[in-house]
């Protein structure tokens, strides 16, 4: 249960009946942007109610944000998008190995290991590199959000789980002992180098507290070299008999046989056993020390000395009480276990060794990193899933999606659930990056990688990404404002490019379609063409060819023409598009020609423009309820006195198309042909417009006529036919 506080508080402490009483309760509203919510107070009460119980009613105003996960800092933002390559990556090499036998046990393959091995170990590189970033101790303007310790357990689960859980090919049923041994001399360091430079210093170390405990730690973990130099410095001891003993203990140590060193086990098992011979006899010897003379004028020197032999023997009581003295914990016990107690240790017994050493040496369960330790040295995976996601809720979902590849789950746990194991911990992570907006890609990479059910969730992540469309455009109160760049949101194109990626075809339609009309609102008709067209939303498709057209309506043609000027290549791409509505494309055909016309009109191209209205009648591009606003463009062009626009059949061809809007105006459909006339002559009755077409056809009449006189009389029959249609 996720607790909010709210600062400053709504009420003070003890304070809650009265807040109550005043007819308030608390609500909230989770963000669809985010996992923030806000909070504020409400009535919970007809406040008439609240008055005729002479209670007072507050009515508060203060709106409290809160995020239910803290929003990843810079220093964890670079964490996150580092790791989400690599869980990419593993994502789409299971995807390009979906086979029978790849797909039920994908880790057990020898094909797959080196792969899983791999995309394990660059995560604990980068695990690595960000705890070195942590422990760098610079001025921070304020603290980590997850310090360099943090990290730093991350580190050891991580290695330990490579460790326990991935060797490499081959080494599955191998002796595990000298792996586990370095894990813990690189994560828990004992003794100190410290502690060895200080001994080294002396004349006579021995003579010093730490020497001995100096001397048996390093023995315990494996260690020659250090142990080696200290008992060459008892050779100035007092004592004969301790000389003679350390002259025997030290060729035991430089010679303790190691199965690394070893081609096969059997040659180490071989080695072992003559080396423990050698043990023996070295026990002989120490136990033939009188009694009196095992001790010095410092300190008794055989006991340390006979607990270093205990340990060389492998007697387990020895190393227990030794681990205990030297304030060691479990961890300690089972890696000198599996060197000096069971060198031939498989990873499959560590269970019941760890079972056996933690009867006598407990876990610490307030601390999450032991306790994931021991599950994970116990096999007991779900239970260190279940440590893992309180410590970060990042290395549960990395390392059960690495589990479900090496088939380490339980299939059949989830089997009466809607959403697997493994999908439970990844989603849970992914709405923790939820909390930052920024991070939305990633979010949806970890969402689609959990089947339908992720794949909702990031459709709602994928619909709710913020696009500035807006990008300092003039304000749509200025009419005669050029649209903007025509440039494409960066977010846009990313939101769409994902689609893409994971499939998210009616995701992308619904984008695009927002995007439209997000465009229309700007009035960059080529975009909200274009993404009108990728969604296939022949509604929305109408809906811009009219606001196009009403540019012309609404502000003229010079504006129309500008606004227009962008909508040619979309129109291509709409042309092409095999579902795209005719209707719709035809029309935004004729707004682009029309606008052509327009832009020839006022750079003075005149003839070229005479031919656009020609072509836009003898295409039927031209909605017929456009007709008189084309033919009154028409007769603007033919009343130029010095110029020849139109030849004598291109005047007839508007003489016809002018009689058949007369026709039909008298015949009751004049609304069909003169809605935009009337509205472009600021609300002119029909009566109004109808006049303005007369004197259009005078002026056609005589143009033809013209065309007539100035081919020589030739065409009579075309000019009598003229004269009756006047």
């Amino acid at each position: 249960m996720t607790t909010i506080r709210l600062y400053p508080p709504l009420f003070e402490e003890g304070k809650e009946i009265e807040f109550v009483r005043s007819g308030r309760t608390l609500s909230a509203i989770p963000s669809p942007r985010d996992n923030s919510v806000a909070v504020f107070s409400t009535s919970a009460v007809d406040p008439q109610t609240l008055k005729s119980l002479n209670e007072k009613y507050t009515d508060s105003r203060d709106i409290y944000t809160a995020s239910t996960d803290k929003i990843p800092t810079s220093e964890r933002r670079l964490f996150v998008t580092d790791t989400s390559v690599i869980f990419a990556s593993l994502q789409d090499f299971k995807n390009s190995n979906k086979t029978s036998d790849l797909d039920s046990r994908l880790g057990r393959s020898e094909q797959v290991s080196p792969v899983l091995i791999k995309h394990a170990v660059d995560y604990v590189k980068i695990v690595v590199d960000s705890w070195a970033r942590a422990s760098k101790p610079v001025n921070r303007p304020r603290p980590l959000q997850y310090d360099a310790n943090h990290y730093r357990t991350l580190y050891t689960c991580l290695s330990l789980f490579v460790v326990l859980y991935l060797p490499e090919a081959g080494f599955d049923d191998a002796p595990v002992g000298e792996e586990l041994m370095e894990w813990l001399n690189t994560h828990f360091i004992e003794p100190s180098s410290e502690e060895g430079d200080h001994l080294s210093s002396q004349d006579k170390p021995w003579q010093d507290d730490t020497f001995w405990p100096y001397l048996t730690r390093s023995v315990l973990r494996g260690f020659s070299k250090a142990p080696v130099f200290l008992l060459e410095t008892l050779s100035r001891h007092p004592s004969e008999h301790l000389q003679n003993l350390v002259n025997y203990l030290s060729p035991l140590l430089s010679s303790h046989p190691r199965i690394l060193q070893f081609s096969t086990e059997r040659e180490f098992v071989v080695a072992l056993r003559r080396w423990k011979e050698r043990v023996k006899t070295l026990r002989l010897e120490l136990d033939q020390v009188p009694e009196e003379e095992r001790e010095d004028d410092f300190e008794n020197w055989w006991k340390p000395l006979s607990n270093i032999v205990g340990i060389l023997e492998g007697r387990l009581e020895i190393i227990q009480n030794i681990c205990i003295d030297l304030n060691a914990d479990w961890k300690e016990v089972c890696a000198t276990w599996s060197i000096f107690v069971n060198h031939r240790l498989r990873r499959q017994d560590l269970p019941e060794v760890v079972n056996q050493v933690l009867e006598s040496m407990p876990p610490d369960p307030t601390d999450l990193e032991d306790m994931i330790h021991v599950a994970l040295f116990r096999g007991e995976i779900m239970e260190a899933l279940s440590h893992a996601a309180k410590l970060d809720i990042w290395l549960a979902a990395h390392w059960i999606d690495l589990m479900e590849h090496l088939d380490l789950l339980n299939t059949h746990a989830g089997d009466d659930l809607e959403i697997s194991i493994r999908d439970q911990y990844i989603l849970s992570y992914a709405d923790y990056l939820h909390s930052d907006p920024a991070l939305w890609r990633i979010t949806v990479a970890y969402m689609c990688s959990c089947g339908s059910i992720g794949k909702e969730q990031a459709d709602q992540v994928l619909l709710r990404v913020p696009v500035d469309v807006n990008r300092g455009a003039t304000g749509p109160s200025d009419v005669h404002a050029t649209v903007s760049s025509g440039e494409v949101p960066e977010a846009l194109r990313d939101v769409i490019e994902t689609c893409h990626e994971y499939g998210r075809e009616s995701v992308r339609r619904m984008v695009c379609t927002i995007a439209a009309q997000n465009f229309l609102r700007r009035r960059e008709y080529g975009l909200a063409v274009s993404y009108t067209t990728s969604a296939e939303n022949w509604t929305w498709l109408g809906r811009i060819v009219d606001a196009i057209l009403a540019e012309y309506i609404k502000h003229g043609p010079e504006v129309f023409a500008r606004s227009v000027a962008a909508v040619a290549p979309s129109l291509q791409e709409l042309r092409a598009h095999p579902g795209a509505d005719g209707v719709f494309t035809h029309r935004l055909m004729f707004a682009v020609r029309y606008a052509e016309f327009h832009q020839r009109r006022l750079s003075g191209d005149l003839q070229e423009a005479a031919l656009d209205i020609l072509t836009m009648f003898n295409e039927d591009l031209a909605p017929k309820m456009w007709w008189g606003v084309l033919l009154c463009d028409a007769v603007e062009l033919v009343r130029h006195d010095s110029l020849m626009l139109y030849s004598s059949s291109g005047a007839v061809e508007l003489l016809k198309r002018l009689e058949e809007v007369n026709l039909r105006a008298s015949q009751g459909s004049g609304d069909d042909y003169l809605s935009v006339l009337m509205v472009t002559m600021k609300g002119a009755t029909e009566g109004e417009v109808l006049q303005r077409l007369k004197s259009a056809r005078l002026s056609l009449a005589k143009y033809y006529a013209k065309c007539t006189m100035v081919a020589g009389g030739r065409d009579v029959t075309r000019l009598r036919a003229g004269i009756i249609a006047v």
